[in-house]
């Protein structure tokens, strides 16, 4: 018994170094991607599929969240009286928590799946292999490119997911439950600081450059067969979810520690 546990402990840390060590050949090769123009084409065509494709499907998730968001919380505000400051519920929700994650879920699912499947399908294909003899590096030339298009990506997709939360939360409280309109706005301009945004669109760049690492990561390291490369998919969308979670958590730590640290000084400069 002890002996299986030791072995399983092995192979999990050796499992966390190599995928340390792709995590730091990944950031490398983005790095000189960004450097060399001879890469942009491919970077172009990954922001087509990863970015543009992704629009529609980000921003029904976006509405969908602010508008279920002004239908469960109405009920509790609207009994102490309070029902006009529902935009500010929202908003922050949306821009600060919801929307980042929900849109990171979102690409976890729908671009984490297909990069784990497309370099799964190559690497069990032996076509990395392939790339491998003529003399390229496949993680300059198939993951640098994904990579740095999830990561540029991510936060504009949130900004889209958050835009349509707050268009279905407004629609719904104003036009559904029929609170005053001026007051709405009112009120979420006033709760709402730019911090708030901030904070929500700086997310993004870490949350698309964990789905991105951890997808290609299982894409090339998948096992043999049809199987294989469905286990990576499941595996990697697993792995990614989790990881938006823990991201989210310390990043909320941190940009508070910085908030509470640094805004006392702007109100004294004001």
């Amino acid at each position: 018994m002890i002996g299986i546990i030791g072995a399983k402990a092995v192979r999990g840390v050796n499992s966390v170094g190599q995928f340390g060590r792709f995590a730091w050949q990944a950031f490398g090769a983005c790095l000189w991607s960004s450097l060399r123009t001879g890469t942009y084409p491919l970077i172009w065509a990954q922001m087509n599929i990863i970015g543009v494709k992704s629009v529609p499907v980000i921003m029904i998730t976006g509405a969908f969240v602010g508008m279920t968001l002004a239908v469960q919380a109405y009920g509790q505000l609207a009994g102490m009286g309070l029902e006009e400051h529902l935009g500010v519920l929202i908003n922050i929700s949306v821009v600060k928590e919801l929307g980042p994650v929900l849109a990171a879920v979102m690409l976890a699912g729908r671009v984490g799946g297909a990069l784990t499947a497309e370099l799964g399908t190559m690497n069990v294909t032996e076509q990395i292999d392939a790339v491998k003899s003529m003399g390229t590096d496949p993680i300059r030339y198939l993951v640098a490119p994904r990579v740095l298009a999830c990561l540029l990506l991510t936060p504009f997709l949130i900004i889209y997911a958050d835009l349509l939360g707050i268009i279905g939360g407004a629609f719904v409280s104003i036009v559904q439950l029929g609170i005053n309109g001026r007051a709405y706005w009112e009120f979420s301009a006033s709760g709402v600081e730019l911090w708030d945004v901030t904070v929500g669109v700086m997310k993004g760049f870490f949350f698309g450059a964990a789905i991105a690492v951890i997808s290609c990561y299982k894409g090339f390291t998948c096992k043999e067969g049809a199987q294989g490369v469905g286990q990576a998919c499941t595996e990697a969308f697993v792995a990614s979810f989790i990881t938006i979670l823990a991201l989210d958590f310390a990043l909320v730590v941190i940009f508070k520690a910085i908030y509470d640290t640094f805004w006392p000084f702007k109100s004294l400069v004001a």
